[in-house]
């Protein structure tokens, strides 16, 4: 009777959903996909896979582009028939999206295994997730990055914390529970603010010593327990550069994966001109300066293979534009067009 009621739950919110715009059925399908087990069992078997090594993606290089493979379940079977219990590697994939026709996504680690038989039999290579996300089509840069957020949450949580007891994956990888305890763990992001300071004709990027040379950025910082948005700001600016804000505005956001997984809340924040005087926390940065608007249209045109000047040193340059401090920095130029 159980499995009766299933089937016809399954038909009439099938039904539901054709009524609705082509969003609202992905969003519901892979709803069902995340809470009934042998429907994502079965999508296993029909969808695709992104592959990684070590939380490294795979890529395939096409003339000067990079290409993120999706390989099918049947691929998936001949490439794991090389190795020993193939369908023990299927059933730790983890579930990231969909197509618009339906056709699940997953994402399989295959760290345990000899990269080198999978990089030669499908003619590509493991590159590390940083440079991916810099060099494969834009659409594809957040699946690559929440794929491997939820890979690498997965591999970090496999124990219980509070019984030491391993923890299970659900099928779809949308949480782990511990048998013993009865506790659910559900993935989580870490809330980290970006700001880029404007006094109203400046603004301030700064460097940390690990970036690349000549890289500057807008100021960021995790939220502290129990901050919002607007507190946060106005803390790591004051902490990091000795500023006081006097407003602030929201500009957008985007999911990063590092240094695990973040959701980078991003903002346009401004100060008195007259109070703008910087007091650097070497703690925290390297070096924070303002910049005015004709360095930051040429900052932006610059490479970084570029910035190299014949005396060592480096001029300024930015990140690109797949990360959102690009963004920022981009809407602040415009700003000051206008």
């Amino acid at each position: 009777m159980a499995a009766v009621y299933q089937a016809l739950h399954r038909r009439v919110s099938s039904l539901i959903c054709r009524l609705h715009s082509t969003y609202v059925r992905k969003m519901r399908y892979l709803n069902q996909l995340k809470e009934d087990d042998n429907l994502c069992r079965q999508a296993q078997t029909s969808g695709t896979f992104y592959l990684f090594h070590n939380l490294s993606p795979f890529l395939q290089k096409v003339g000067k582009k990079y290409l993120v493979p999706q390989l099918s379940a049947a691929e998936m079977r001949r490439i794991l028939e090389k190795f020993q219990e193939a369908e023990q590697w299927i059933e730790k994939s983890v579930l990231v999206g969909c197509s618009d026709e339906h056709r699940p996504r997953f994402a399989l680690d295959l760290g345990a295994l000899d990269k080198s038989v999978i990089e030669s039999e499908l003619q590509g290579s493991f590159t590390d997730l940083r440079k991916a996300l810099f060099v494969v089509d834009g659409k594809d840069s957040p699946l690559l990055a929440s794929a491997q957020a939820l890979l690498r949450w997965h591999d970090c949580h496999q124990y219980c914390s509070k019984t030491g007891q391993p923890t299970q994956k659900n099928p779809a990888g949308s949480k782990r529970v511990c048998q013993a305890s009865g506790i659910t763990y559900y993935p989580q992001v870490s809330p980290v603010i970006i700001t880029l300071v404007s006094d109203g004709s400046h603004c301030l990027l700064a460097r940390q010593p690990s970036f690349p040379p000549g890289m500057f950025t807008a100021l960021a910082g995790f939220c502290d327990m129990g901050e919002n948005v607007e507190e946060a700001v106005r803390r790591e600016v004051a902490e990091e550069v000795g500023l006081e804000v006097e407003s602030l505005r929201y500009s957008g956001s985007q999911h990063w994966p590092f240094p695990s997984s973040s959701l980078m809340i991003a903002c346009h924040a401004l100060v008195p001109a007259q109070r703008a005087q910087i007091s650097v926390d070497t703690l925290e940065l390297e070096e924070a300066r303002w910049f005015g608007l004709e360095e930051i249209v040429e900052g932006l045109k610059r490479e970084p293979s570029s910035s190299k000047r014949g005396d060592g040193s480096f001029l300024p340059w930015f990140p690109p534009k797949q990360a959102i401090a690009h963004q920022l920095i981009r809407e602040w130029v415009q700003q000051q067009a206008a």
